[in-house]
């Protein structure tokens, strides 16, 4: 099960947190990686725990209880840390498992996939937000999104695939200049080595992901993780019986969607090219 939504903890008491782990672990006699390869967590996560400069997540809390055993102590600490942020720390959590993700699938109803959004349409998606962002929050919000992008650029980027329902491709989200530069680049990711974009085209009469959008991704250890979001929340799925489900939804969406080729024949028609 995912963790149960709160918002961001408090700095002082992750700092808390993260001390109690260091001191039940070394009570053990373990080093930060033999902890860490129990709870499934890289060395360098497990510090960053300890050091309080990373959350401690209900669903590893409840790992550390068992491998430490302690009595639920710090499963009750990772769920009763007092909230300053109204971010959701396995939104966090998804995205540091996006920027090292093997393969990864994005299937999006709404709008342009995040990794394949323009700055200026990024920073227009997040102007349409009711209430408004303050301007300044818009900018940060823009230039984390862009930062995420990154992994286009990796020496070994993952395999990436897309599929975005038509109706996104449509809506003139921040003006015709900004709407005809975010197809372009759409159309130039398409043709990235390592990417696959095709359109669920409108008119269709059956639909596999009707739930909406949702993500797939792959490990560099192999494992496979669901991450959904919806008006006011977000949720990260590892449940393997759920992640299975949202595999299978992805298969057949591709079967559903435009190939590839088709896709690029649409793009060009919106850009009024043929």
């Amino acid at each position: 099960m995912p963790p149960r939504k709160r918002v961001r903890p408090n700095a002082t008491t992750m700092k808390m947190v993260g001390a109690m782990v260091a001191a039940a672990r070394i009570a053990k006699n373990l080093t930060q990686k033999q902890l860490g390869e129990l709870v499934r967590l890289d060395a360098e996560t497990i510090a960053s725990i300890e050091q309080g400069r990373r959350a401690l997540m209900p669903n590893v809390a409840e790992l550390m209880d068992l491998h430490l055993g302690l009595p639920k102590l710090l499963t009750v600490a990772a769920h009763e840390m007092p909230a300053i942020d109204a971010t959701p720390p396995w939104a966090e959590e998804y995205m540091d498992l996006e920027a090292n993700a093997i393969a990864l699938s994005w299937f999006d109803n709404q709008v342009v996939p995040g990794l394949l959004q323009t700055e200026n349409y990024a920073r227009a998606v997040f102007r349409c937000r009711v209430p408004a962002h303050p301007e300044a929050e818009i900018e940060a919000l823009t230039a984390r999104r862009i930062a995420r992008q990154g992994i286009l650029r990796r020496s070994t980027p993952p395999t990436l695939s897309f599929v975005i329902w038509e109706a996104a491709l449509r809506d003139r989200i921040g003006g015709d200049d900004i709407y005809a530069a975010q197809l372009r680049h759409l159309r130039a990711c398409a043709d990235l080595p390592d990417v696959s974009l095709q359109v669920m085209p409108l008119g269709r009469t059956s639909h596999a992901a009707l739930d909406g959008p949702f993500i797939l991704l792959e490990t560099p250890d192999y494992r496979h993780v669901g991450y959904t979001e919806t008006q006011r929340g977000s949720q990260l799925v590892t449940d393997p019986d759920e992640v299975s489900i949202m595999a299978r939804k992805y298969a057949m969406l591709r079967t559903q969607a435009l190939n590839t080729e088709q896709t690029r024949g649409l793009l060009g028609r919106l850009l009024g090219e043929t």
